[in-house]
């Protein structure tokens, strides 16, 4: 009973008394979009489903944003987060796959938008000091403590899916400080 969230116009603020928050992360890509969508009640977290969305080669960049932005609506129908939490972008050599995933990467957050979910970017190395305690940490590092963290019975298959856990992860740690909003801060300044 009572109000669990409140919009002021630009963001959601959750309640903290609220039980459980779903957080949708989403590792974002062209060929390979990771999911991974978890309940997290105070310190406690639980997986409730992880995946990917994948698009064929060969086929137009066009025709490969709307399937991922498609399958991306059809996630948030199923699950229903409260929140998504998505990977900021860094490049530092293709500039032609940097542009297809930047592109998958806006209808993304464009998904997100027509579904009223409110979401939240984080860095690797944010998610990495958040999930690890070290945001220099190495990829298996990271996987691990997904693995620990969501008792899972192995690590994800897919190094995508790990990621989108560990962005979720981060979501969790960060959304019960004033933390996320300091990570937020420099798309505050642009709004």
């Amino acid at each position: 009973a009572g109000i669990s969230a409140f919009y002021d116009g630009r963001r959601l603020y959750y309640d903290r008394r609220r039980k459980r928050v779903r957080i949708l992360g989403i590792d974002p890509g062209i060929a390979i979009v990771g999911y991974g969508v978890i309940d997290s009640e105070r310190e406690k977290m639980r997986l409730v489903a992880m995946g990917a969305s994948r698009t064929p080669t060969g086929i137009p960049v066009e025709k490969r944003v709307e399937m991922v932005y498609d399958d991306i609506c059809e996630i948030i129908d199923t699950y229903k987060p409260d929140c998504m939490s998505v990977e900021e972008l860094f490049f530092n050599t293709n500039q032609k796959t940097a542009i297809a995933v930047a592109q998958a990467r806006g209808v993304i957050l464009l998904s997100a938008m027509k579904k009223n979910v409110d979401f939240f970017e984080y860095t690797p190395l944010q998610v990495k000091q958040s999930v690890v305690g070290y945001g220099r940490a190495e990829k298996a590092q990271v996987m691990e403590m997904v693995k620990i963290m969501l008792s899972l019975e192995k690590v994800p298959k897919l190094d995508d899916t790990a990621d989108a856990l560990a962005l979720a992860i981060c979501h969790a740690h960060a959304s019960q400080s004033k933390i996320k909003d300091f990570y937020n801060l420099t798309k505050k300044k642009l709004l």
